[in-house]
């Protein structure tokens, strides 16, 4: 059975999209079929795996606007086992033309249909906010998996993203769970990170991944040369601990 995540924050810069990108070709490396939506009209995961967004080839506003088919969006990333469906800016105007549209929230879930059980993870890649296109991401998913940067407003959001999720379960999506709470752009020599790690850990343990994803320029770097960080530099510590995070994932879904 195909697992839709949803990569979920209302903050931006928690390292969100980059955690997208290199889990998605981490599991790939890890012998996964994955598809990657970006649903970010910002187009930053799109734009890490080299894709042109001036060529005018359908994207997923195209998709969730009834302008094409969703097979027809989807682009598979030569010599792997990763296809992308693109996004670019025509995605912010999606919100005000679905506003009166009926089954809104359920674009996304009823266009992702067409790829149950061809993939085995759909990662979705929320834009920074708690509008249409999140809320349409958490109807269509089975799990969120929430980036958190260790300060002190990101903990503020964390909690609106809780109660957000918790509202979803309870009128759109019985069965949405949360995969785990990611800590990221950790430092471990910085006593505030460690002060939030430990508040986040005592507070939701049990949501809260062991892995934790270091402050890394590799991984800043590699989006300019179009390339995920765990391709552009495997050896670095952040690619390293997003194939950690993809094999913790795995260990939880094989207990579960």
């Amino acid at each position: 059975m195909t697992k839709i995540i949803a990569l979920v924050n209302r903050k931006g810069g928690v390292g969100k999209t980059t955690t997208a990108v290199n889990l998605a070709a981490a599991a790939t490396a890890a012998g996964k079929k994955i598809l990657l939506v970006d649903f970010d009209p910002q187009g930053n995961a799109t734009t890490a795996f080299g894709i042109n967004k001036e060529n005018n080839l359908p994207t997923i506003y195209d998709v969730i606007t009834g302008q094409c088919h969703i097979k027809e969006a989807t682009r598979s990333i030569l010599g792997t086992d990763l296809s992308i469906i693109p996004s670019t800016a025509d995605l912010s105007g999606a919100e005000v033309e679905l506003v009166n549209t009926r089954n809104r929230e359920f674009r996304l879930r009823d266009s992702l249909k067409y790829y149950e059980n061809k993939y085995d993870w759909i990662l979705v890649d929320c834009p920074p906010s708690l509008g249409l296109l999140t809320v349409n991401s958490l109807a269509a998913a089975h799990a969120a998996l929430i980036p958190l940067q260790c300060e002190f407003y990101a903990m503020e959001g964390l909690n609106q993203v809780l109660k957000t999720i918790e509202i979803i379960k309870k009128q759109i999506n019985k069965t949405l769970t949360v995969d785990g709470i990611l800590l990221t752009l950790y430092e471990y020599d910085n006593p505030n990170t460690l002060h939030i790690a430990q508040e986040v850990r005592n507070h939701l343990d049990t949501l809260t991944f062991q892995t934790t994803i270091p402050r890394d320029s590799h991984l800043s770097m590699a989006p300019s040369f179009g390339r995920p960080g765990v391709w552009y530099h495997p050896w670095s510590p952040g690619a390293q601990a997003y194939q950690s995070l993809t094999l913790e994932i795995l260990r939880k879904e094989i207990k579960s």
